[in-house]
């Protein structure tokens, strides 16, 4: 295992609270690219008002800074991504380890990477056991990348 029992290896993620107006997440993304932010991901959960957009990118900073400059409402969360195997179960297995660990997801994502992996971005329900997750993660044979692993 690349971690210890207790490390807790996460990487950034923007949440931006976006109004649900015409063309509003296309002015966040050319806001993100005229910056020269690149995203990995982008995960959009929506109410009939706003939608909360998750992005994971190269410089998460950077992205923070030039959001807050446009005036959106961002913020710098702490995830955990894992590599899953791209197969049927992959997934499954991944979250069967943490329920097994009796930890809770409070949500996640998943997007591809390059190596054929696909990756889940989760965030576990109780921050106290981001540690114990990794360290469960890894004791079932699943990889966690840290921020520079995502490019």
């Amino acid at each position: 295992h690349r971690h210890e029992e207790g490390d807790q290896v996460m990487i950034k993620q923007i949440s931006v609270f976006l109004e649900n107006d015409k063309g509003r997440l296309a002015a966040l993304c050319r806001c993100l690219a005229d910056a020269g932010v690149n995203m990995s991901a982008l995960s959009i959960a929506d109410t009939p008002e706003y939608g909360l957009v998750r992005i994971v990118c190269n410089e998460a900073d950077k992205a923070k800074a030039a959001l807050d400059e446009a005036g959106y409402r961002a913020r710098v969360t702490k995830v955990t991504a894992v590599a899953v195997p791209n197969r049927p179960g992959g997934l499954a297995e991944l979250l069967e380890t943490l329920d097994n660990a009796d930890i809770s997801v409070e949500y996640g994502y998943c997007f591809s990477h390059q190596d054929g992996n696909a990756i889940f971005a989760l965030k576990v329900t109780d921050s106290a056991q981001a540690a114990e997750a990794v360290f469960a993660i890894e004791r079932a044979g699943f990889q966690i990348l840290e921020e520079g692993e995502l490019d």
